[in-house]
């Protein structure tokens, strides 16, 4: 069975939202232990790169005034642009590694923005029906404060959340 656009209806596609911790690691593990044989299509790893501010802004205290200084350096913001952008090629290679080494045909997709934002509108975007993210050890009172990048994908995603917890 296949619809307009190729693709085969009974495929579904899972969409795993990994950043540099341990707990998005231990979810895409969680996955290939528990759903490697019901993954038809490739398995989609997203990593979102930070966003860099072209200005940047330093202070110095004067006695009781402070005077801002902004100011703009390309070479600054494309140092801190190249250097993210290695860092998340890096982990999406290694999180490719481990899919392959599981016999796991993996599909790496990065985009730059807020991790939360843009983990719900890429899995909106590529049509994802489950979307599995790791939750990060907050207390009660932080997570009531801040939300985790999972509460928000949990509360704003178009599609089935998975939050896989790290046993302690």
């Amino acid at each position: 069975m296949t619809d307009t656009a190729g693709e085969r209806k009974d495929e579904k596609k899972v969409m795993v939202a990994i950043d540099e911790s341990e707990h998005s690691y231990h979810a895409l593990m969680w996955v290939l232990d528990n759903l490697k044989d019901s993954l038809k299509s490739p398995l989609i790893i997203f990593m979102a790169q930070p966003a860099t501010s072209d200005n940047y802004t330093f202070q110095a205290s004067l006695s009781n005034a402070r005077i801002y200084c902004p100011f703009s350096t390309t070479e600054l913001v494309n140092s801190v642009k190249n250097h993210h952008q290695k860092l998340t090629l890096a982990f999406l290679e290694k999180a490719k590694d481990i899919c392959a080494s599981r016999g796991v045909v993996a599909e790496m997709v990065t985009e730059i923005g807020d991790p939360k934002v843009t983990i719900c509108s890429v899995a909106e975007k590529l049509n994802v029906n489950l979307l599995v993210v790791g939750e990060h050890e907050l207390g009660r009172i932080k997570r009531a404060v801040a939300w985790s990048v999972s509460n928000y994908c949990f509360k704003y995603a178009k599609c089935p959340v998975l939050i896989v917890k790290k046993p302690q």
